[in-house]
């Protein structure tokens, strides 16, 4: 994406800590955009930050949230403090991601299951919906991160394979349903890429064969480029 195809943007991005989801907020910083770095470790989040804005990218905000535990009201509230401390909302993009490994359905402890498909399905709507008033004001787009389901549709990807499957027909129904809103509902679904999400799958591979996540974040902008952002 070229510097200044994001300006005067706001992008919120999820799992902001994380291997994919911070090269997004930085590759969206670098293109002109105020991003708004969501997640829990905050640490993790400030370094974020400290790239961005030594690259000298556009000040970016940090919102702590526990994808976990939260509730509805406090998904509003996020959306409501970067409608009043940012005026705006163009970009939705959700990188964040729970999978604590392989392992059969019936040794997964419930409160794994319950957790996965909070982080990796729940979270998800509940914060669509509650920015989408202001998505629908900056005719913007909401990008789900998915995964191959080829791969985690087999045997003990667990609670994580079904969210993405689930994942995949909230897209759809909602692309569907705002068709003629001017909202993108979009999916992405990443290369394999060196991730601490992919390790705690694929653990006995050389994760220096893996590609780092930059490129897919690049491959992930473009899709908004491609949009109109």
């Amino acid at each position: 994406m070229q510097p200044g195809a994001l300006a005067g943007k706001v992008v919120l991005v999820t799992g902001a800590a994380g291997g994919f989801g911070s090269e997004c907020a930085v590759q969206a910083a670098a293109a002109g955009a105020t991003v708004v770095l969501a997640g829990r470790r905050v640490r993790e989040l400030e370094r974020v930050y400290d790239r961005i804005v030594a690259a000298g990218g556009p000040e970016p905000a940090i919102y702590p949230i526990n994808l976990e535990g939260a509730t509805p009201a406090e998904f509003a509230t996020l959306a409501e403090t970067v409608g009043q401390q940012c005026g705006r909302l163009d970009v939705l993009l959700h990188a964040a991601a729970s999978f604590s490994g392989l392992m059969p359905l019936d040794s997964l402890p419930a409160e794994d299951w319950l957790r996965s498909l909070q982080v990796n399905l729940n979270a998800p709507f509940v914060l669509t919906q509650a920015c989408m008033p202001m998505l629908r004001a900056a005719h913007g787009s909401c990008v789900f991160v998915l995964d191959d389901e080829a791969r985690v549709g087999n045997a003990f990807w667990n609670a994580y394979g079904v969210a993405k499957f689930a994942l995949r027909g909230l897209v759809s129904q909602w692309s569907q349903e705002l068709e003629n809103a001017g909202v993108r509902v979009l999916a992405f679904t990443p290369a394999p890429m060196r991730t601490t999400l992919r390790a705690r799958a694929y653990f006995a591979e050389d994760a220096a064969l893996v590609p780092a996540p930059a490129a897919e974040a690049t491959r992930c902008l473009a899709v908004l480029a491609d949009t109109g952002g």
